[in-house]
């Protein structure tokens, strides 16, 4: 699902109405239609219900919604928050069908009769729902009084609020508040999720989200060449066709999995395993020597190639000419950094690798994670060694190494940091987080929808990697692997978290959720249905 701007969406918005002629007045309608829906399906019981109005669009929906509920039956009350004077166009129409059929309305006013600092009605404590159409994406600058009093006030009642397209006081861009901002509990965003709702701290602020199509057509979406798309399974789902009977595991591909040292074993577990789990039909783990019993005993379907080691017990340098050898003969994809160490000596072998890679073009398929990241950081001019092909799955601070960036400048915007990395190297980079952002060599992002915070634990990323792997294997393209491997990881997790509770969540429960995960998403492309 695409997701945009205010500004492509104002566009959208413009060119249906100038260039295909569908007037704006009937988007109202059908928005505020769908929103109603919407609100008879989540909000069943409430009678009484407060609307507050803004003078633009998202008032003029809010219009429509008050009256469209009250012919159904609903107590609506209907707040203005502007001068009536002041309203657009369709909103005035509205106002004025609204004050013809009688519905009640009130202005926020102060004691003198006009909009300054403004007193806020004591009706609005007796309704059972608000619904907050004061600015949508229409909003310019700082939110200031006497609304910012307004917000303020809805926020400490107890009411739920449900938002419609954007919570009143959130950038649609960026997800950050303008000043005072509605916390809602639900945001009925019309058309196409905005980025900010998406985002941290707006996908809070914006409580649980729904997407309503009002009918904007597909050649005008498309004209606005968008580059930033939502994860859905409706999307995914498509990409993960179930298995011909005729078939055995030299059919799903091979990984080498390039990992682990003294202390660190588990993350090259987890890794390895989860590249079977994903699919693939045959999985090396490329070890130091001395770990080979442990790993042997713990993993009895992956098979181990054990190589020389430092004195600490971490991959040698001089284990580089047998990885690759290895990796050329089984046509493997390499998944490389979990539990490496970031021994000198083990970062010369993350550095000959690539370079080797590259000058014996080779063409080894990459994913690049943990100590593997942190060994480009120290020469960042190797990563101009990879190519489109490569996968690099950095949280913030492994970004924050790789770019000399700090970590809050890099999260300020995570769309745009993954978009600008991920173009400028010609690679795919998934930016681990809340939410998790991979962007394209092709400057094409997508914003995982799945996932919680239970991953928020150690081993989730090793996890990951051997997901991605284990795609790339059976024959995903680097760039599809990434995006269905990082949906797949959070719905494994939101499946084990629905199974034992966020707090206490480990890997290893995410670990043996992958397969239902994923025959949950075949299950889906049987149905055809459209859920996000």
């Amino acid at each position: 699902m695409k997701v945009v701007t205010a500004a492509e969406m104002r566009q959208i918005d413009q060119d249906t109405i100038e260039g295909i002629g569908i007037p704006g007045i009937v988007l109202m309608e059908t928005a505020g239609n769908a929103i109603v829906r919407a609100i008879q399906q989540y909000y069943p019981t409430c009678q009484q219900i407060g609307i507050l109005v803004g003078k633009g669009n998202n008032g003029g929906d809010g219009l429509v919604i008050g009256r469209q509920l009250a012919h159904a039956g609903r107590d609506v009350h209907l707040f203005l928050v502007s001068p009536p004077e002041s309203f657009t166009d369709e909103a005035e129409i509205n106002l004025q069908i609204a004050k013809n059929l009688g519905l009640p309305i009130e202005a926020i006013l102060t004691d003198t009769g006009s909009y300054g600092t403004g007193t806020v009605p004591t009706t609005l404590a007796s309704c059972e729902l608000l619904v907050d159409a004061i600015f949508g994406t229409g909003l310019r600058g700082t939110v200031r009084d006497p609304i910012a009093t307004v917000i303020n006030t809805i926020n400490d009642l107890a009411t739920p609020i449900l938002s419609v397209d954007l919570p009143s006081g959130l950038d649609a861009d960026t997800g950050n508040p303008l000043g005072s901002c509605v916390g809602a509990d639900m945001t009925v965003t019309i058309g196409l999720p905005k980025r900010g709702l998406l985002v941290h701290p707006g996908a809070e602020l914006a409580g649980k989200l729904e997407v309503v199509d009002i009918g904007f057509p597909e050649q005008v979406v498309d004209a606005q060449g968008i580059k930033v798309n939502w994860t859905t399974i409706a999307e995914v789902a498509q990409w993960v066709p179930p298995r011909p009977s005729a078939s055995h595991k030299g059919t799903y591909g091979r990984v080498l999995v390039v990992a682990g040292s003294t202390g660190m074993t588990g993350a090259a577990a987890l890794a390895s395993e989860a590249a079977l789990r994903a699919g693939a039909g045959l999985v090396t783990l490329a070890i130091p020597k001395h770990l080979n019993p442990i790993l042997e005993g713990l993993l009895p379907e992956v098979m181990t190639l054990p190589l020389p080691e430092t004195e600490v017990g971490s991959l040698s340098a001089s284990a580089a000419s047998a990885i690759l050898e290895f990796a050329e003969k089984t046509k493997s994809v390499l998944a490389m950094g979990p539990g490496l160490s970031q021994h000198p000596d083990t970062v010369a072998l993350v550095h000959q690798l690539i370079s080797e890679n590259r000058e014996q073009k080779l063409g080894k398929r990459m994913v690049v994670d943990a100590d593997g990241l942190n060994a480009l950081s120290q020469t960042p001019e190797i990563i101009s060694l990879l190519d489109n092909e490569t996968v690099l799955t950095p949280h913030p601070g492994e970004m924050s190494r790789l770019t000399s960036t700090s970590v809050p400048s890099l999260e300020a915007d995570r769309i745009r940091t993954a978009q600008q990395f991920a173009s400028e190297h010609s690679l795919t980079l998934v930016f681990k987080g809340a939410p998790t952002v991979t962007g394209l060599p092709n400057g094409d992002v997508w914003i995982n929808s799945t996932g919680n915070s239970g991953m928020a634990t150690g081993g989730m990323g090793d996890v990951l990697t051997g997901i991605i792997a284990g795609l790339m294997a059976q024959g995903h393209a680097s760039e599809t692997a990434a995006v269905l491997g990082v949906y797949l990881h959070g719905l494994a997790g939101d499946i084990a978290a629905e199974a034992f509770g966020m707090h206490g969540l480990i890997a290893s429960d995410v670990l043996k959720a992958v397969p239902k995960a994923i025959s949950s998403l075949i299950s889906q492309n049987s149905s055809k249905t459209h859920d996000i």
